[in-house]
């Protein structure tokens, strides 16, 4: 993991890590490239930014800090994060919902290393996270935990239980970051079911709340850092995204929530990437 960051180096890593999604979504003609496009700085930051303590080669050291995708829809740009941390080697990435290969739709815990937890079912990101900082004082050790939310599945109820159980728990070493990119799978959020006033609700549940562009890598990294000294309640950072961030044409229609592109789309976007 970095430990001094350089922000212009980390964009570039952004655009190669939006290609490789695109190359590898469009191969397969399967898996969900507008999400994973609006992630992509969030977790460039938090694996390059020196946020997250980890160790490639040692996957299940004990004092690494937890990474949970609750959006586990975003493997995409998950497996190539993963890959370029060094976790394993860049033709797992290629496999991407291919029979008999590891990096599957969503992704499956241990099924490749650094994966902390299955996904798919929406809504237990927390649940998950929460679980492991109360693991983790059962053992003294002392890892913080971060878990990536969509805005989507912040409209269910297990969201907000569990972020109840956070609070009383006092969990100050969990931050949720949430991928505010106002569109889900059927339509703008605020159409289907809206979430504001957002922020204040994350404060009424006792949580400590900062807000972030979710594109610009450096206010990422300040944000985590600034929530580390927040002591006896949990944290959130609003990262407000745009989705299918980088392609104009994706940024604009929703539809391609679920969707690659064609191959003929593809090499529109591919050129907006490499001239952006």
């Amino acid at each position: 993991m970095s430990q001094t960051p350089d922000v212009q180096s980390l964009k570039a890593m952004a655009r190669e890590l939006r290609l490789e999604v695109l190359d590898v979504t469009t191969q397969v003609a399967s898996g969900h490239v507008s999400s994973s496009y609006s992630s992509v700085e969030i977790l460039v930051a938090l694996y390059f930014g020196g946020i997250l303590r980890y160790r490639p080669q040692e996957p299940h050291w004990p004092e690494r800090d937890r990474f949970i995708l609750s959006k586990g829809h975003a493997a995409p740009i998950f497996y190539s994060v993963l890959s370029r941390a060094g976790y394993f080697d860049r033709q797992e990435v290629y496999g991407l919902r291919t029979v008999n290969r590891r990096a599957e739709g969503h992704p499956v815990q241990d099924k490749l290393p650094g994966i902390e937890t299955s996904a798919g079912s929406l809504g237990k990101g927390i649940s998950v996270g929460l679980g492991h900082v109360l693991g983790g004082r059962l053992n003294r050790l002392d890892y913080r935990v971060y878990v990536l939310l969509g805005d989507g599945e912040c409209q269910e109820g297990q969201i907000w239980e569990s972020a109840m159980a956070a609070t009383h728990f006092k969990a100050d070493n969990l931050t949720a970051i949430v991928d505010y990119n106002k569109y889900q799978e059927s339509g703008p959020i605020g159409r289907e079911m809206g979430l504001e006033p957002f922020a204040t609700k994350w404060r009424a549940f006792g949580w400590h709340v900062e807000e972030v562009d979710g594109h610009d890598i450096g206010a990422i990294i300040e944000t985590c850092k600034s929530v580390r000294a927040v002591k006896g309640q949990p944290s959130v950072v609003i990262a407000h995204t745009v989705k299918g961030k980088g392609v104009s044409f994706v940024e604009a229609d929703y539809t391609f929530h679920g969707k690659a592109l064609s191959p003929e789309q593809a090499e529109k976007a591919r050129e907006e990437l490499l001239w952006s």
